[in-house]
């Protein structure tokens, strides 16, 4: 009788335990780059029973917006409170999340159009090999998913339109699409006083514009992505999330579209996190 009173005590003591345990994060790792020729900071929350286990993980790469850097989810959106609660809750499955740097040098996650800074080359041949090298993690394109807000919700998109083949679920948050027109982008690279030839600005648009990219990509490689698309109706960027919307639903690519009360703001963005990573997770799972 003792001995089974002692292995009780052990088995409470030992869920305990597991159940106290936290994830970590590291808001500023490093990594050199030859494609940047600079180094490039990073940040990683592993999960609680990352140091104790000897598995692998998927990966979720998280993007910032413009303003922000690697740290910028987890000082404002409290990744750790809010990815170990997930997780703790049964509505996650353990996961590493990567937040790389998109401010540093310049700001943004695509290749620049003068083809002097090429951020995306980075991400896809430097980051993603460094991570997969570094920490426990699965490498097929089940186990990756792409999220981010804003300027980081462009490069979500981007990213998953891009290289379908890469990610089993994407999910921009309050996105900015790209330019609507190649007459925007015009103005944009006029304000900056940057000219070049009407042909390079076609090409650069129809590449770097969501609704091109869906309207140009073969409809069932983007349908091999799992889409959670997420809004607030005060967002300024309402207009560009709701066309991606309707050209998907036109070209009946499933995805999830939510439109919320609320504006551009970490208090949304709080928001929809738990319910981003409750949707990674599905593709993460076996069903």
């Amino acid at each position: 009788m003792k001995k089974y009173v002692s292995l009780l005590t052990l088995s409470f003591l030992i869920s305990l335990i597991s159940f106290g345990q936290s994830g970590k994060v590291y808001d500023n790792l490093s990594m050199t780059s030859k494609i940047l020729k600079s180094e490039r900071k990073f940040a990683v929350y592993l999960p609680p029973d990352y140091e104790t286990s000897d598995r692998s993980y998927p990966v979720l790469y998280l993007l910032h917006g413009a303003g922000d850097d690697q740290t910028g989810w987890i000082q404002f959106g409290e990744i750790l409170r809010i990815a170990d609660n997930a997780i703790k809750e049964g509505k996650a499955t353990p996961m590493i999340i990567v937040m790389p740097d998109g401010q540093t040098g310049r700001r943004g996650y695509f290749n620049d159009i003068k083809g002097d800074w090429q951020y995306e080359d980075f991400f896809f041949d430097e980051l993603i090999p460094y991570v997969e090298k570094t920490y426990r993690s699965k490498d097929e394109k089940r186990f990756r998913a792409i999220a981010g807000l804003s300027m980081g919700g462009g490069g979500s998109f981007m990213y998953a339109l891009h290289r379908t083949d890469m990610f089993s679920s994407a999910c921009p948050l309050s996105a900015y699409i790209g330019p609507l027109s190649v007459d925007d982008l015009k103005a944009r690279l006029s304000r900056n006083k940057e000219n070049y030839s009407d042909s390079l600005v076609q090409a650069y648009y129809e590449q770097h514009n969501a609704l091109s990219l869906i309207d140009n990509v073969a409809t069932e490689k983007i349908k091999s992505v799992r889409w959670f698309i997420d809004c607030g109706d005060d967002d300024f960027l309402y207009e560009g999330n709701s066309l991606v919307h309707i050209a998907m639903r036109k070209k009946e690519i499933p995805h999830e579209f939510r439109i919320r009360n609320g504006g551009h703001s970490w208090t949304y963005w709080r928001e929809s996190l738990p319910v981003v990573l409750e949707f990674v997770s599905d593709a993460f799972h076996q069903h």
